[in-house]
């Protein structure tokens, strides 16, 4: 089996992995990234659907995340705003179609002001929460151990106002019912983008998009690393040593990574997946007894991101932005996704957690039919009709198993979200899952990428 001898090994070629192996290049460090798929970019792919250029994966940018524009101009990227004109659409639990500008939805004036009154306690609670160190809140066990669907039922009875608010945290961000998780992993949701005000207003946390697709900046940081970078090589093994009484700074390979193919001997190894597939790795000797703990008390959400290309933004003509929302329809959320400079129009919508549980249960033509009757009550019968239609299933992708983003189950947060980030000897941590700010979003996978190749720098003096 071929020997590759390096400073740093690094498990994965999303943005965490690419950003910390570029860091640790330009600091004359030498390195090599090891990847499973075929492509580079993890949870970042843009590719040609039957002529239509789609991002089935991440795609926006916020005004917030300081770490991923830096990147972008650092790499000459351009972007571009997400279509916004025009009236959105809300349909309520009667089934009536609404039209509404601005973020609260056209719900009646009980509704609104139990939404607003619950948006205010939870953006006062987010402001006492350090997106780095949620557990460290003085009520961090307590907001724990209850789930965000039971305390939005300590705080109102409006069913209507817990849905709607309940929907910007469970359907859109962590795809995963609201009984699901607790009030804290909410809070700390919220507190990555800032705030929860942040989360419901979709002109912020959806801004803008990456000319030619997000994809760009993991391929183009792939780029600066050439040959470094390794396709198609899973690994399977990882043996690792720190000796009681090794110093940090001796000499010698403390890490080999062992692929079916070769087997690179290096000082320190960066496991830059979610963590959900670091129990794919064999460890010799095993990881300590926490992070088998903690890694069982994870999972990745799930949602089904749905592409459909129309001849032309048909919506538009009608006086429609493109972004809808219903947490009674199947698609609970929509937005005009149109390329930029393409005369087609490209609709986006997103069907989450047991919705996606039950449509998966069906045929393809089936759930297609189902997603698009959805679709139409938003937007008219046109949208039955997609020149191009395409669904995005990371949950049966082998090496991501779901999406957006890791997260804890009921306790877990608050008992062992302090040593998500604990390197273990050698072995250091980097994905947007374990991010504070910037927390399962692309910026926090630079942030986190970042903050570890400086880790490694300052380890080895």
């Amino acid at each position: 089996m071929e020997r590759i001898d390096c400073d740093v090994v690094i498990v994965g070629a999303g943005a965490s992995g690419l950003t910390v192996a570029t860091r640790l290049k330009d600091a004359g460090r030498s390195v090599i990234v090891l990847e499973a798929r075929d492509r580079v970019g993890g949870r970042l792919w843009t590719d040609v659907i039957d002529g239509a250029m789609l991002e089935i994966g991440g795609q926006w940018v916020s005004p917030d995340q300081d770490a991923l524009i830096e990147t972008l101009d650092e790499l000459g990227l351009e972007t571009y705003p997400r279509y916004r004109d025009g009236v959105n659409v809300y349909i309520g639990p009667d089934g009536e179609v609404k039209k509404f500008e601005g973020q609260i939805f056209p719900v009646p004036p009980a509704t609104e002001q139990e939404i607003l009154t619950l948006i205010e306690k939870l953006d006062a609670l987010v402001a006492e929460i350090d997106p780095d160190r949620p557990w460290d809140h003085p009520d961090a066990k307590d907001l724990d151990e209850i789930s965000f669907a039971r305390w939005l039922e300590t705080q109102t009875d409006d069913e209507e106002a817990r849905e709607n608010v309940g929907m910007f945290i469970a359907g859109a961000m962590l795809t995963k019912p609201a009984h699901a998780f607790s009030a804290l992993q909410a809070l700390l949701m919220a507190a990555s983008a800032g705030s929860f005000s942040n989360l419901v207003d979709a002109d912020f946390i959806l801004d803008r998009r990456v000319v030619g697709g997000l994809q760009q900046l993991p391929l183009r940081l792939a780029e600066r690393l050439g040959g470094a970078v390794r396709l198609g090589q899973p690994v399977r093994i990882v043996r690792w040593t720190q000796p009681a009484d090794e110093r940090p700074d001796a000499p010698g390979p403390r890490v080999v990574a062992v692929t079916d193919t070769f087997e690179v001997h290096t000082r320190h190894a960066v496991l830059a997946v979610p963590p959900i597939l670091i129990d794919r790795i064999s460890f010799e000797p095993p990881l300590p007894r926490r992070q088998h703990q903690l890694h069982q008390h994870l999972s990745m959400g799930f949602v089904i991101k749905v592409h459909a290309v129309y001849e032309t933004p048909f919506w538009r003509g009608a006086g429609l932005s493109g972004t809808a929302f219903s947490p009674y329809e199947l698609v609970h959320e929509a937005y005009d996704n149109t390329n930029h400079d393409d005369p087609r129009g490209t609709l986006v919508g997103f069907v989450a957690d047991e919705a996606a549980d039950e449509v998966f249960q069906l045929s393809s033509e089936h759930r297609k039919a189902r997603i698009l009757e959805s679709l139409s009550r938003y937007f008219g019968d046109q949208a039955l009709h997609p020149l191009v239609y395409y669904e995005s299933d990371w949950g049966s992708e082998e090496w991501t198993r779901g999406a957006y983003a890791a997260s804890f189950d009921m306790g877990g947060l608050a008992r062992y979200g302090r040593f998500l980030r604990e390197p273990v000897g050698p072995i250091h941590f980097s994905c947007s899952d374990i991010a504070g700010k910037g927390y399962q979003h692309v910026d926090g996978a630079i942030r986190v990428g970042r903050e570890v190749a400086d880790e490694i720098l300052a380890a080895d003096g």
